[in-house]
């Protein structure tokens, strides 16, 4: 008993020999997620916004008009230059260091601080290139002002060699060459080249006008940036992208240099959901802030004023904020002298004056323009109109069954096979195609655990039918009463009644578009699903392959090819092709789709948002030349065509 109490008393212990302090930029390498939000990914290229940013302050302030960005071949080491004035080399006359090593080499150490230097900038807080330089292993600087070309190598936030005179130039700029450190980013291959392409394209339409090259060596690739069109071509191009058509002629642009400097571009689209990409002196802030929440309120004013000025409300109709802003594509860039950022990140701006800046200067300008405007605002109008009409039919509507007692199952669709597992999160629903197949997973499941929903034909395309369309759909009210969790603004996540929501069709090319319209029904009206990872998709086997007593499943033919080539040259191979998931017996079905220790499912999630709405509106929009131009672009990737008459 005493010498457990003396291991606790030291263990206990707390004294001054326990305080460390790090030195330069220690604290930097040893708590990295506090600078650059972690070790990961986004990690890796925040060091390169960092470096990037510090070139897109000298564009803003007008001292420079390029910016080019080279990947290096080996996939890790990146290139930044520009043709600004160049960081100061000369000595501090405080400090009696260099400059560029003082500033390299300390936090907090940089031109920003005086707002002589830079009237806007992105990088306040003076910490940016000395954190790149010590999260990499190498980094080289070189500097060109007052006649001279200088360079300095550091590492790992410590000087290599003294700064040194290296050749005479009449130009100036500054060019960064940096490899982020293997140490700390263990888990990290190299730069993402599509990720850094779409943010130089993002940047040049930011600041119309600059050139920005980005030379991909990795690749073996070259492109140039030059926007002159600004945030309207911007908008232009995410409208494009998404696939949805505007809702109106004209865009709206604001562009003003008054009490706050401002550039706004924004249009509605037929799309059912809303886009606002904001930014602070030329950094993307994705979390929003105090300009977006300006830019929000700005709108819906200036919208309700135009519609009660021209009494262009239906009678007994409400229209809600939502309904304002459903389908927009908003785009705002503000210029901020001091800007008040929510971490070192910069996702978000937490100045409080400038929301009733953007507030009052947006209002006044999008009301100029409607009345202006007149068809164009119309347009919009009754596109809110449309909006508020489906919001309330979807409200009427949607008043679905919540998970209930044993006595109260009979309020759930009649052909649900439920199962008795009170806990959703144990719980599991197959949504089958066909009644045949449906017998089939009810006869193998584990009824305690896994419910059956079984659906008739082909599903609803609810990419093109309207929303009281959709919910007066069989096959779809079913799917929203066995869920339980509700629909569109009245879903509610912790009223879902399975934690997994399995899509079992059959492995053919019919089961194949039954799934994508599930997903399309899901994606559209039912999105927190697929974000929470809760739908999922079945690999039902399409061969049964025997010989000497062995079975094989194969979900492809190719597969199938795979496991006949490996078996002997004697063996007598017996191949059998499943129709559908009718055919297979309950036994077969459970042991290699139903039975989770055996089955394989393919969990459902977005990587990129944007690139899924355009595929989803080019193959089941009202488009059919965007079908057609899919078919045309990819016909080369087809081997043989299966026609069935």
């Amino acid at each position: 008993m005493t010498a457990r109490k003396r291991t606790s008393e030291s263990q206990g212990k707390y004294g001054a020999s326990d305080i460390m302090m790090l030195e330069g930029l220690e604290a930097v390498r040893k708590r990295p997620a506090m600078y650059i939000g972690g070790a990961h990914k986004a990690g890796f290229h925040h060091l390169l916004w960092e470096i990037v940013d510090n070139s897109v302050d000298e564009v803003i302030n007008g001292h420079a008009s390029e910016i080019e960005v080279r990947l290096h071949s080996d996939g890790r080491t990146v290139s930044v230059s520009d043709n600004g004035r160049g960081i100061p080399v000369e000595l501090h006359p405080t400090y009696k260091v260099p400059t560029l090593e003082l500033i390299l080499t300390k936090l907090h150490s940089g031109g920003k601080f005086n707002s002589s230097n830079y009237l806007h900038s992105g990088g306040l807080h003076g910490v940016g290139i000395s954190v790149v330089n010590a999260l990499s292993e190498a980094m080289t600087v070189e500097v060109k002002r007052d006649g001279g070309k200088h360079a300095q190598d550091f590492s790992r936030g410590a000087v290599v060699a003294p700064i040194k005179r290296v050749g005479n130039t009449r130009s100036s700029g500054t060019c960064v060459t940096f490899r982020p450190d293997h140490e700390i980013f263990k888990d990290v291959e190299g730069f993402d080249t599509k990720l850094v392409h779409e943010r130089l394209d993002i940047t040049a339409y930011l600041h119309r006008g600059v050139r920005i090259t980005f030379r991909n060596e990795v690749d073996g690739e070259e492109h140039e940036f030059h926007r002159e069109g600004g945030l309207e071509d911007y908008l232009d191009h995410l409208i494009q992208a998404r696939s949805k058509k505007a809702a109106h002629e004209g865009t709206f642009v604001h562009r003003g240099d008054g009490e706050l400097r401002m550039e706004l571009a924004l249009a509605w689209t037929e799309a059912t959901d809303e886009v606002f990409k904001s930014f602070v002196n030329g950094i993307p802030t994705r979390s929003g802030g105090t300009h977006e929440s300006g830019l929000k309120a700005a709108v819906a004013k200036a919208v309700r004023g135009y519609i009660t000025t021209h009494k262009l409300l239906p009678k007994g109709l409400t229209i809600s904020t939502d309904d304002i802003r459903e389908g927009m594509v908003a785009l705002l860039s503000v210029y901020v002298g001091e800007p008040q950022f929510q971490g070192q990140t910069k996702d978000r701006l937490n100045n409080p004056e400038v929301q009733p800046l953007v507030d009052q200067i947006a209002r006044a300008s999008l009301e100029q323009w409607l009345n202006e405007n007149s068809t164009a605002a119309r347009a919009i109008v009754a596109r809110i109109i449309m909006s508020a009409r489906a919001r309330a039919a979807s409200r009427a509507a949607s008043q679905v069954v919540r998970r209930q007692s044993p006595t109260r199952r009979l309020s759930l669709p009649g052909k649900l096979a439920d199962c008795s597992q009170e806990d959703a999160d144990k719980a599991e629903l197959f949504i089958v195609e066909g009644d045949s197949a449906g017998g089939s997973a009810k006869m193998g499941r584990d009824r305690k655990t896994q419910a059956i929903l079984p659906l008739r034909g082909k599903v609803l395309n609810t990419e093109t039918a309207t929303l009281k369309k959709v919910l007066n759909n069989k096959e779809i009210k079913d799917i929203v009463q066995a869920l339980g969790c509700g629909i569109g603004k009245q879903f509610e996540l912790d009223k879902l009644r399975y934690h997994k929501i399995i899509l079992l069709m059959d492995a053919d090319a019919d089961g194949h578009h039954i799934a994508t319209l599930l997903l399309t029904f899901f994606y559209r009206h039912m999105p927190e699903l697929i974000n929470n990872g809760h739908v999922y998709i079945a690999q039902p086997p399409l061969y049964r392959i025997s010989y000497r007593r062995e079975v094989f499943w194969a979900l492809t033919d190719d597969e199938k090819d795979n496991i006949v080539s490996d078996a002997p040259r004697n063996a007598n191979v017996d191949i059998q092709r499943f129709k559908g998931l009718g055919e297979m017996m309950p036994k077969v079905l459970r042991d290699t789709t139903l039975d989770p220790s055996k089955r394989t499912l393919l969990r459902v999630s977005i990587d990129d948002p944007l690139q899924t709405d355009q595929v989803m509106s080019e193959l089941l929009g009202r488009d059919a030349n965007a079908r057609f131009r899919f078919i045309m672009n990819r016909a080369h990737e087809v081997d043989e065509v299966d026609i069935n008459a």
